[in-house]
């Protein structure tokens, strides 16, 4: 499933007939870049090969004054169709990564306590740090927000909950970790 094709797709749907740089702002404002893998830089790209496929096709080139001409998109129907197939395939993947923090940590046993505690102080550190921006917008309200935005971010707020409860439960039992790991060098 391609986040951003989807991305793409729906806003035209929603929103009707728009160019490029107003999808990009949706991205921009609805925050696409905490809650989904959509880079706002990618969206040029995809409408490009999305009108290529003959999913969304340009109406008009637009131009004001000295500003650059502008290409207005809208979906076709066979965009619709793809859009459907996208959204299905969405909401029937579940993605867990899988985290390179858990095959660093199954392989430190050659790192002292004291520097495992900091890669792991410094992870803890970002995840609050993104927790945090997260609670902050959640704290303020965007145009157009919907119950869906709503979900969807408290969504992305749980996991990093659930991250950093897990790393403080590594920190906490990292003498442990490292203890046994020392013994298990030592019998080797």
């Amino acid at each position: 499933m391609n986040p951003t094709r989807l991305f793409v797709l729906s806003a035209l749907a929603k929103r009707g007939a728009m160019y490029g740089h107003q999808i990009r702002r949706d991205a921009r404002v609805d925050r696409a870049e905490l809650w989904s893998d959509v880079r706002p830089g990618s969206l040029y790209g995809a409408l490009h090969r999305l009108e290529g496929e003959g999913l969304v096709q340009a109406l008009r080139t637009e131009q004001e004054g000295n500003l650059p001409a502008r290409t207005v998109y809208e979906i076709t129907a066979e965009g619709r169709r793809e859009l459907h197939a996208l959204q299905a395939e969405a909401f029937e993947e579940v993605r867990f990564r899988p985290d390179p923090v858990d095959l660093a940590l199954a392989t430190a046993s050659d790192l002292d306590e004291s520097t495992l505690r900091g890669h792991l102080d410094d992870r803890r550190q970002v995840l609050a740090a993104r927790l945090s921006r997260l609670d902050h917008l959640h704290d303020r309200t965007w145009p157009d927000q919907t119950v869906a935005d709503d979900l969807v971010a408290e969504h992305a707020r749980l996991r990093l909950r659930a991250e950093l409860e897990w790393h403080e439960m590594v920190l906490d039992q990292l003498g442990k970790l490292t203890e046994a790991t020392a013994t298990g060098e030592a019998g080797q």
